[in-house]
């Protein structure tokens, strides 16, 4: 549901100069210049205007920055109070030129965008509602703003556009092809996230996002998660935030991918790969450090490297029921054991990252903690990584020969193909067989020396073998 964030201060001022400018337009001789947008399910050609920088506001609610409103708590809470008020546009302008996943960096995005408005002007207009809040155009303005460029050019939206209206006409905005900025990750989930809490079904949202309904059920999945992790890292008045998980997209989605395939044939397995998982990326471990942990990761690699300290205490085999008088069993203890070190990790880098309200002692606390801890991981990566090589190497045979055999089958294929149209080369063929069975001889031969037990498909490739010669 779309917050009514009512109406700025200057609204009646604005709405009289749109109603001049739009009159101005519509007198003057020749032609005019329109923007199409997407208005209430059909296209909507409106008319572009010249509007003073300094009298348009923001969008307190643009899907933009809203990961990062969480930035800094209390200022996030005056925007919320009093989205009009200068220290709230000024907030709203803050970071809109910010990194999505460090605000307090600018990003390099934006330095480009206003470098290109310095040098080109404005080329796209933006889009105002009638008492002058932007619905697209936010990011330009701060630049304009900044540049000193005393005048905007907008299309403005009908007189009776609602806050819903505003939001949908932003997004669908953003779901251009032809957009230059697009969201930033975890806003983009948030965007998913808002449509289907209207009651919209994932096909009908990877429709509109132009994404595949997979890919929308899995940032679906992923935004659950970080939202738990985030409730999992509250340690008092402290805890991560949205924008903290921004860098992190490509090692997420494979995470989700893993877990999915995991958890056909074992749930318990897919959860244990999940917790430790998640602890690597939270330590910040590259993308190929993390796909080096299996479910066994941790019981076999890294419970041995663990301080004491960050070790779990032996979880009860069984739960009580209040009020019932009966137990239910508990959750399995190395994925309660595994839950323990994610958690743990979590609130240091929690703790780690907050601004302010944290003691020197906390402070310390956790960043010992958080450092241990990834001593332990990057030292239990070792084994890991050099096991992973060596599967590596004892898969490459029949990895190699499955693909092998992908190609014949092709070729069966083109057989057919061929016959059919008699353009069988029948000398190029037998050449190619040739090759094909003095290549199985010379596996054959290193089948004998390096199988001591054969079985059915390397049994069959002796015997012939055997009665070729």
């Amino acid at each position: 549901m779309s917050k009514d964030f009512g109406r700025p201060p200057q609204a009646e001022e604005n709405q009289e100069l749109v109603r001049q400018r739009l009159a101005e337009t519509g007198g003057a001789s020749g032609a005019r210049e329109t923007l199409t947008v997407e208005w209430r399910g059909v296209p909507l050609h409106v008319e572009v205007i010249n509007m003073p920088v300094a009298s348009l506001y923001y969008n307190p609610g643009t899907h933009r920055v809203r990961a990062q409103r969480s930035y800094d708590p209390v200022r996030d809470r005056q925007l919320d109070g009093d989205p009009w008020s200068t220290g709230s546009q000024a907030y709203l302008h803050h970071l809109l030129k910010a990194l999505p996943a460090d605000p307090s960096k600018e990003d390099p995005d934006y330095q480009v965008l206003r470098e290109s408005l310095q040098e080109f002007k404005q080329t796209d207009p933006g889009l105002i509602t009638r008492d002058g809040v932007l619905v697209n155009g936010n990011t330009r303005r701060a630049a304009l703003a900044e540049l000193g460029v005393a005048h905007i050019r907008v299309g403005v939206l009908p007189d009776s556009c609602t806050w819903a209206d505003v939001d949908a006409v932003e997004l669908s905005l953003q779901l251009r092809r032809d957009h230059r900025r697009e969201y930033s990750y975890v806003n983009r989930l948030l965007a998913i996230d808002e449509q289907f809490s209207l009651g919209r079904q994932p096909a009908d949202i990877a429709r509109d996002f132009r994404i595949r309904t997979a890919t929308c059920e899995q940032d679906l999945w992923i935004l659950t998660c970080l939202r738990d992790l985030i409730e999992r890292s509250r340690d008092g008045d402290v805890a991560l935030r949205l924008l903290d998980f921004e860098d992190h997209q490509e090692k997420l989605r494979e995470l989700h991918r893993r877990y999915v395939k995991e958890s056909a044939v074992s749930r318990e397995n897919a959860d244990l790969l999940k917790e430790s998982r998640l602890a690597a990326i939270l330590l910040g471990f590259s993308k190929t450090d993390v796909r080096l942990i299996e479910p066994d990761f941790k019981a076999r690699y890294l419970d041995k490297r663990l301080p004491e300290e960050l070790k779990p205490a032996t979880a009860a085999s069984a739960v009580a029921i209040p009020g019932l008088g009966r137990t239910v069993a508990a959750a399995d203890p190395k994925v309660g054991a595994a839950k323990a070190l994610t958690d743990s990790v979590l609130r240091a880098k929690a703790i780690e990252g907050a601004a302010e309200g944290v003691t020197a002692h906390r402070l310390t606390t956790a960043t010992t903690t958080f450092r241990v801890a990834r001593e332990a991981v990057e030292r239990a990566l070792e084994p890991a990584g050099r096991d992973a090589r060596v599967r590596k190497r004892k898969q490459a045979a029949s990895d190699r020969i499955n693909d092998a055999c992908q190609d014949l089958e092709e070729g069966v294929t083109d057989l057919v193909m061929s016959r059919a149209s008699r353009s069988v080369d029948e000398e190029a063929l037998d050449e190619a067989l040739i090759k094909l069975r003095d290549t199985l001889g010379k596996l054959a031969v290193q089948c004998a020396r390096s199988i001591s037990e054969p079985g059915e498909g390397t049994a069959w490739l002796l015997e012939a073998m055997r009665q070729r010669e």
